[in-house]
């Protein structure tokens, strides 16, 4: 396990490939850290991704994963999946798999779920919380803080928010990671 002070390996490797590909949608260096952290307390556990992409977030997860905990990302970019298991090929606790988001819960529940592409988070939410363990924890990223949002947006509800920060089944907060990014964090209580 690597030290959050330090950058991984592994995480420069995905680093260097999204630049090559010119891939712009990989988690941000703050997620990562904070990936990082909640990987490191599960010492034995089910670690899911939902959209590898170039295996930043991947990974940031990976660089913490204990020994006797499995993580699984899938992908449904096939030139992508294929780059990520490439990534992660001599980690026999991790697995990167080819196919839609759903594909991924036949390997729940998870201790931390990972909410990172697709429209998952928004679709079918309640799915995902049925993906958690009683305690376990998800992630979603991607989210611009209100006072960010474009002129058309204004007065508008955010159904994503809407919903993460009001189920009762969960206990969520929004963390800010930059000034215009921010993450929910949610854990199941019920």
């Amino acid at each position: 396990m690597t030290s959050i002070t330090e950058i991984a390996p592994v995480v420069q490797q995905a680093e260097s490939l999204a630049a090559q590909l010119e891939f712009t949608q990989s988690s941000l260096p703050e997620v990562g850290r904070l990936l990082h952290v909640l990987t490191s307390h599960i010492t034995q556990g089910q670690i899911g991704e939902i959209g590898s992409g170039c295996g930043v977030g991947a990974a940031w997860i990976v660089s913490a994963l204990r020994p006797d905990s499995t993580f699984i990302t899938i992908e449904s970019d096939r030139q992508l999946a294929k780059l990520v298991q490439q990534l992660f090929a001599h980690k026999s606790n991790v697995r990167a798999l080819l196919g839609d988001w759903r594909d991924l819960l036949t390997y729940a529940p998870f201790d931390l779920l990972f909410a990172d592409g697709g429209k998952a988070k928004l679709s079918e939410p309640q799915t995902l919380i049925n993906a958690l363990k009683p305690g376990g924890f998800i992630l979603l990223d991607d989210l611009t803080p209100e006072e960010y949002w474009p002129p058309e947006w204004h007065g508008r509800t955010d159904p994503i928010r809407e919903f993460w920060l009001k189920d009762p089944r969960i206990a969520a907060t929004e963390i800010r990671v930059t000034a215009k990014n921010s993450v929910i964090l949610a854990t199941r209580i019920q």
